[in-house]
C-alpha cells in the first residue's frame, strides 16, 4: 500500500514532541498541507511524547476506528508526591515522606487494575461534563464530581529504575484510559501517593516508532494502510458499485465467517470503499462510506 501525495486523503503517524498540544500538531499539519480538513485520534497531553495519528481529508471520518485500537504506554511513576494535574506539570498538593513501598507491593496491587476497571478521569482532562471540558472548569479553580468510567487495561507491568522511589510502568490499554489516573490509583492502593514524571505513547494498534515521523517530516499514508489493523475484504466490481451507494447486505453475502468486525471493503484495485459493521437481522451496514473521487 503506497503513500499518497500531500493534499490527498490519508493518515499521518506523528512522533509528538513534548510541549506540543495535540491541537498544535493538527494546526501545524493544516498549515503544511494547506487544508483545514485535518483531525487527530487520541489526545496526548502537552508533556507527553509519542504516537499521534492524524486523519487528512476523507480519512478524518475514519479516525474513530484508530481511536478504538489498543494503545501502549511507558511512564515513570514518582512516589511520594501528588500534583494538581497528576503529572509533573502541576502544582504539588501533597508530599509523603518515609514512603516504604516496595516494587513487590506495587506489582501486587497492580493486578487489581488489569481487565475492565472503573476509572475517574482527572480534573485536568478533555472529558466533557455538561458541555464543558474538565480542564476549563479546573482553570476556574473549581473541582467537580466526576463519574467513574469503564476502561480496559490489557497489560500492566512495573519495574525498577535507577532512582529511589521512581518506577517505570508499562501499560497496554483501550480507549479513554488515563495513565495519570492509573498511576495515582495504583499508588493509593499501595498506601502512598504518586504522579507521572514522564509519559510516552509507544504504539497505537500496530503503529509504532518505526512508522512515525516528526510533524516537520510529514508523510501521508493511504486510508487502506491506516486501517491495516482491521480485516480488509476485496470485492468484485458489482458489489463495489453497491457498496459505493451504501447498500445493506446479508452477512452471508460475503465470506466473513470468523472475521471480526468492522470490515474494511476495498475494490479489486485495493481502494477503500467503506467500513461495515454488523446490523440487525443478520445484515451488515456501512458505518462509513468513502465518497468516490470526482474525475
Amino acid at each position: 500500500m503506497n503513500d499518497v501525495n500531500l493534499g490527498q486523503s490519508g493518515f499521518i503517524v506523528v512522533d509528538k514532541e513534548p510541549g506540543w498540544t495535540s491541537h498544535d500538531v493538527v494546526a501545524r499539519a493544516r498549515k503544511k498541507l494547506n487544508t483545514r480538513k485535518v483531525g487527530h485520534s487520541g489526545t496526548l497531553d502537552p508533556p507527553a511524547t509519542g504516537i499521534l495519528i492524524l486523519g487528512v481529508g476523507k480519512a478524518t471520518r475514519l479516525l474513530k476506528f484508530i481511536t478504538d485500537l489498543p494503545k501502549r504506554y511507558t511512564a515513570t511513576m514518582v512516589l511520594g508526591t501528588e500534583t494538581t494535574t497528576l503529572d509533573a506539570e502541576g502544582e504539588i498538593t501533597n508530599v509523603q515522606s518515609g514512603i516504604g513501598v516496595s516494587l513487590e507491593s506495587l506489582q501486587q496491587v497492580a493486578t487489581q487494575f488489569v481487565g475492565a476497571i472503573l476509572q475517574t478521569p482527572p480534573m485536568v482532562s478533555a472529558v466533557k461534563v455538561d458541555g464543558k471540558r474538565l480542564y476549563e472548569i479546573a482553570r476556574e479553580g473549581r473541582e467537580i464530581e466526576r463519574k467513574p468510567r469503564s476502561v480496559h487495561v490489557h497489560h500492566l507491568s512495573i519495574e525498577h529504575t535507577s532512582e529511589k522511589d521512581i518506577y517505570k510502568i508499562h501499560v497496554t490499554c483501550g480507549s479513554g484510559t488515563y495513565i495519570r489516573s492509573l498511576v495515582s490509583d495504583i499508588a493509593q492502593a499501595a498506601g502512598t501517593i504518586a504522579h507521572v514524571g514522564s509519559l510516552r505513547r509507544n504504539s497505537i494498534g500496530s503503529f509504532n516508532d518505526s512508522d512515525a515521523n516528526t510533524i516537520e517530516e510529514i508523510k501521508v499514508i493511504g486510508m487502506e494502510s491506516g486501517l491495516r489493523d482491521y480485516s480488509q475484504i476485496v470485492v468484485n466490481e458489482a458489489d463495489a458499485a453497491l457498496i459505493r451507494v451504501g447498500n445493506v447486505f446479508q452477512k452471508n453475502h460475503f465470506d466473513l465467517q470468523g472475521i471480526p468486525e468492522p470490515w474494511a471493503f476495498t475494490d479489486e484495485q485495493g481502494k477503500l470503499l467503506a467500513v461495515y459493521k454488523l446490523h440487525k437481522g443478520g445484515t451488515i451496514k456501512p458505518d462509513v462510506v468513502i465518497p468516490a473521487e470526482i474525475s
